[in-house]
């Protein structure tokens, strides 16, 4: 028996991701032209129980994360859509983190490809300031570039 006072196991990543990125997947594919997708039709792409995805779609619902139709009972039969943080989340929009990291892949990839001795001194200089403006600065600045927010000189 799991004392009261005891953490609560973790859901999100062993049963609400692998859920919302089913969703996520079933939503994005264009061959169904944004039809609801029955909470079945998940379970599949879920790798989880039926039981689990139940309980996941309940929780995702609670947060916003998916648009849920339900039965008169009030239990989720489909899915309509997903938000913009589940979008993020579920990897198919880009987060303030994930491009700082893509960009510090670009300028070292370049940096090793440079076709000259100064190009590659160039790319290795920018990839050497970006890992030490940090994570979280580079981050700050993908988030300002991703949303479309870059502040100008005075």
């Amino acid at each position: 028996m799991t004392p009261p006072d005891a953490p609560l196991a973790d859901t999100w990543f062993s049963r609400d991701l692998p859920v919302l990125r089913a969703v996520a997947r079933l939503v994005d594919e264009p061959k169904h032209g944004g039809a609801p997708y029955l909470l079945g039709s998940v379970v599949p792409g879920s790798g989880l129980p039926k039981e689990q995805v139940i309980a996941a779609a309940k929780a995702l619902a609670a947060a916003g994360y998916i648009e849920p139709l339900t039965n008169h009972a009030g239990d989720i039969v489909r899915i309509t859509g997903i938000s913009a943080e589940a979008r993020r989340l579920a990897g198919l929009w880009p987060t303030p983190q994930g491009e700082w990291e893509r960009l510090l892949e670009q300028a070292q990839t370049r940096a090793e490809r440079a076709p000259t001795d100064v190009e590659r001194e160039r790319w290795r200089a920018f990839a050497d300031a970006a890992r030490a403006v940090g994570p979280d600065a580079g981050a700050l600045l993908m988030q300002a570039l991703v949303g479309g927010y870059v502040p100008r000189a005075h």
